[in-house]
């Protein structure tokens, strides 16, 4: 009996402990859920508007003297005695540049004098040798002349003449335009050699020559103007004119393009600068080139909206060295384009408008 009691008051406590452990669990014990905040890029906005495009077409190019002389003297036998100008002087057209020695010069300049002058006594010798008055040429026929000055040698001693006379006049370089002094590498004493002396370049009127590829030729047209650049001084940048544009593409599928630049005396033949050609294009949709993005393979721009980012395709038709110019259907006047802080962005992506960032 005792057993059977026993077994009973087991059974109650488990029964208890059963129920006990089925009850829900309170609140207290269940974990709170925490949200957080989605985080929203800060970008700058800009309103969209039409307005002139500058198109620019950058190049590189040359400066060239539009009109140089290269200096050279005629004899080569006789030293240089004086030079009377350096490298880099600024000299006026008719200015004297170099001297040669010219004593032997005179010499052969007398002896050819002297030879055509016995020459015509013996031409006179011999037309009076054959019955005629030399006083008296038009009474003597052209072929009784023509054997005398044979004769005499007349004409070889008046090509020697000529001759001298033109080495005498040849030994003093002179300017023959106004302009800077370049290439003087021979110095006095010294056989003037067969090459150029010097070169005169008139930099007063320089020109720059520089190339642009085929497709993009409808950029550049005669009178247009043009920015230029030196690469090593920017602070000499001026303007210039194109002046001809060559009718050949060459074998790399570039145009030769020249340009007149006046009145600049800092810039030197040869200097490498850099060309910027502008062109001006009217009522376009003109963005800073970082508000253009690109999206699977696409161009597009992204507009802000009630503080979301929407993307808008477009096609660039223009650019210079800062903007685009764009079209799109689904642009407008007066969209707010995002012009920063939209590399990552997607479309419907929240978005912080700030400024001044």
């Amino acid at each position: 009996m005792r057993v059977i009691q026993s077994l009973l008051i087991c059974s109650i406590c488990f029964c208890s402990l059963s129920s006990c452990s089925d009850k829900p669990k309170t609140e207290e014990n269940t974990p709170d859920i925490i949200e957080l905040p989605v985080a929203k890029e800060e970008v700058n906005l800009k309103p969209l508007q039409k307005r002139d495009f500058m198109q620019q077409l950058v190049s590189n190019g040359k400066v060239r003297a539009r009109e140089f002389a290269d200096l050279q003297f005629r004899v080569t036998t006789e030293p240089i005695v004086h030079i009377y100008v350096r490298e880099g002087d600024q000299v006026k057209a008719g200015q004297k540049i170099a001297e040669l020695d010219t004593r032997a010069l005179q010499n052969n300049l007398k002896q050819a004098k002297s030879r055509l002058e016995q020459s015509r006594l013996d031409m006179k010798d011999v037309l009076i040798g054959q019955g005629y008055d030399p006083e008296k040429a038009n009474s003597i026929p052209a072929e009784v002349q023509r054997l005398a000055q044979i004769k005499s040698n007349y004409e070889l001693y008046q090509t020697q003449l000529e001759q001298a006379e033109f080495e005498m006049e040849n030994a003093i370089l002179y300017a023959p335009i106004g302009g800077i002094v370049a290439n003087l590498d021979t110095r006095a004493h010294n056989l003037p050699g067969t090459e150029p002396f010097c070169r005169i370049i008139q930099n007063s009127d320089m020109e720059v020559v520089f190339t642009v590829m085929e497709n993009e030729l409808a950029l550049v047209r005669p009178g247009n103007k043009v920015n230029i650049m030196p690469y090593t001084q920017t602070d000499v940048a001026c303007q210039g004119t194109v002046t001809e544009i060559n009718p050949m593409v060459d074998e790399n599928g570039q145009v030769k393009v020249r340009a007149s630049v006046q009145g600049n005396r800092s810039f030197l033949d040869g200097m490498n600068i850099k060309v910027t050609v502008e062109r001006s294009a009217s009522a376009q949709f003109v963005v800073p080139k970082s508000a253009v993005v690109l999206r699977t393979g696409k161009q597009v721009i992204f507009t802000y909206e009630d503080g979301k980012a929407k993307w808008n395709y477009v096609t660039v038709t223009m650019e210079n060295l800062t903007e685009y110019a764009i079209e799109g259907e689904s642009l407008e006047e007066g969209m707010q384009v995002i012009v920063s802080g939209n590399l990552n962005l997607a479309h419907d992506a929240p978005v912080q408008a700030v400024k001044g960032k």
